[in-house]
């Protein structure tokens, strides 16, 4: 299939595709027929491996969900399967974070793995919260008494947005399961914070019990949380219908899923308007330009986010 993209025989890409062709299938350099078709400027190739790709995901994430027991292998995808804390939730929850400032007064929150560093969150992600949080409250900035879910605190970034708000909020709720980072945020003062309350556990213990059913709902939630697949966070749309309290609420979520390559980003946010509709949620997406924030802000750190701009969503229960 790469070299009928790079000989852009459209025909044959189809005809490939149609035989079960992997839509990701990467060569040496870890290059994608559908990068090829990207640099090329063949849209129609490029569209036609995409497609490929969204229904392979669907199809995989359908078999997941009617699943009982673990995920399905699909012959459609290839996937590597990491255990490390990276990729794995059990093993991030028991892998030690270090909170630590780069060279350039970077905050950081990382974990070490055996033969790299990690950043679970970093420093050059604050345009794109500063971003998320003006469009989650756009239209609210006259109402009172609004509530608020974060999922997954990390460096609390956006919590400290949501504070820094001048919309009057009475309840900042916040999930938070690693050990390091609730100690992190007892030193800075977040458990004696009025009208903030830390959940500690991981999203799935609380989504359907009185603790947090019993708070009535939430105005605005957001979610972004570290080592979880798509098919966790397509399980979080799933709840959102009995966790947002009215039409005008909202929500968002980090969209890094496959942020190092175009192909796989074009896949999962395509993916994720999608379940984000079978649950009754438009999704209006802005991009913004990250290219300048991420330059040369890596240092040793696995770099997570790689393309240059980022797709923002904001998903409302109807169009406002």
């Amino acid at each position: 299939m790469h070299a009928a993209a790079y000989t852009q025989q459209q025909d044959v890409v189809k005809f490939l595709i149609d035989a079960g062709a992997p839509w990701n299938a990467v060569d040496n350099n870890r290059i994608t027929a559908a990068d090829i078709a990207l640099s090329l400027n063949d849209e129609q190739i490029y569209n036609l491996i995409r497609d490929a790709g969204i229904r392979a995901e669907l199809l995989l994430t359908l078999l997941s969900t009617n699943s009982d027991s673990s995920p399905p292998v699909s012959s459609l995808v290839i996937r590597d399967a990491d255990t490390t804390a990276a990729g794995s939730t059990t093993a991030f929850l028991s892998t030690p974070l270090r909170f630590t400032t780069d060279t350039d007064g970077q905050d950081m929150c990382v974990i070490d793995l055996k033969d790299e560093e990690v950043g679970v969150m970093m420093g050059w992600e604050l345009p794109i919260m500063q971003k998320t949080v003006q469009n989650l409250f756009r239209g609210l900035e006259n109402q009172g008494g609004l509530k608020i879910l974060n999922v997954g605190f990390g460096l609390g970034i956006i919590d400290n947005l949501f504070q820094s708000l001048s919309t009057t909020t009475t309840l900042h709720v916040i999930i938070e399961p690693h050990r390091d980072i609730l100690q992190h945020m007892r030193e800075l003062g977040w458990y004696d914070r009025p009208g903030v309350k830390i959940l500690e556990g991981r999203w799935q213990d609380f989504v359907n019990s009185p603790e947090l059913l019993g708070l009535g709902g939430f105005d605005v939630i957001f979610t972004d949380t570290f080592s979880e697949n798509y098919q966790a966070l397509h399980q979080f749309f799933q709840t959102l219908p009995k966790l947002l309290a009215k039409p005008s609420s909202r929500f968002s979520f980090f969209n890094g899923l496959g942020a190092t390559d175009a192909l796989f980003y074009d896949v999962y946010t395509h993916l994720s308007e999608l379940h984000l509709n079978q649950v009754g949620l438009e999704v209006v997406w802005d991009d913004v330009d990250v290219s300048e924030e991420k330059q040369g802000r890596w240092g040793q750190t696995r770099k997570y986010f790689t393309l240059p701009f980022y797709r923002l969503p904001i998903a409302f229960k109807k169009r406002l």
